[in-house]
């Protein structure tokens, strides 16, 4: 298992925020840190612990305001370690090369490929043709509903029509190189993770999967372990000492093996 960095960034501020609150309208967040220091130096920070397959989401739509100081945060973090991170937040065939060319190794992609609701094949073959396979990670971020989980989109408040099981995995790893996926109902709560769909994610065992959301203490992360099969990666925000949460930084590096 191994821990995977984050910096989310809002407003054009590194920041973590209860990922269930974010909204388009007012650019609005309920937040957990907002940090004093620019993303360029978390970047630094993670990359000195020689951290790599991090994620860079840009939690602005780009036709927020905000978005440009957004981007130019994002910029900065993959100028200071190229070759690191992963980048996702309104990627697209038209502007995915630019991340790529700034340093990212991949681009996250959730909304241009899930699409009103269902998946836009042509827009995922595309999306695969325009960067490559290898450098295409997607975003199966999910809420509950009913009995499954399905895939959200814009900002995870648009469900989709596509429920998130095994067969669904093994579809579209055909496409990509990576799964990254928030457990959107418990994202920065540090309430423990969603058990269910661990297991459901821990049971596939294909290409790799970091499960982000719900993560508070030692505990959660034996759970995580446990209940995934050893299968998956993670990533913690709100929970770490360095956003102002409980968890040292340095000790869950350590138990994840990822030093």
């Amino acid at each position: 298992m191994k821990f995977r960095p984050c910096i989310d960034i809002h407003n054009g501020k590194v920041k973590q925020i209860v990922g269930s609150s974010l909204a388009d309208q007012g650019d609005f967040a309920r937040e957990n840190f907002v940090a004093d220091k620019d993303a360029g130096f978390y970047a630094n920070f993670y990359k000195k612990d020689g951290l790599t397959g991090g994620h860079i989401i840009l939690l602005n739509p780009a036709t927020s305001p905000y978005y440009e100081a957004s981007r130019q945060q994002a910029h900065l973090a993959l100028g200071q370690a190229p070759g690191d991170w992963q980048i996702g937040g309104g990627i697209n065939p038209e502007n995915a090369e630019i991340f790529l060319k700034a340093g990212a190794t991949h681009v996250i992609v959730t909304s241009y490929v899930f699409k009103n609701g269902q998946i836009q094949q042509e827009n995922l073959e595309r999306m695969t043709r325009t960067v490559g396979k290898e450098h295409l990670v997607l975003d199966l971020s999910c809420r509950k509903k009913g009995n499954s989980y399905f895939i959200v989109t814009d900002r995870w408040q648009k469900f989709t029509d596509v429920s998130l099981t095994t067969d669904t995995l093994e579809e579209l790893s055909g496409y990509c190189d990576e799964f990254l996926v928030h457990a959107v109902d418990v994202e920065g709560k540090a309430s423990g993770p969603e058990t269910e769909l661990v297991k459901l994610l821990g049971a596939w065992n294909g290409i790799p999967v970091t499960y982000a959301g719900g993560i508070g203490s030692f505990e959660d992360l034996r759970q995580l372990r446990t209940a995934g099969q050893g299968h998956l990666d993670v990533t913690i925000g709100s929970a770490l000492d360095l956003f102002g949460g409980s968890l040292p930084y340095h000790d869950v590096i350590k138990f994840c093996g990822s030093v």
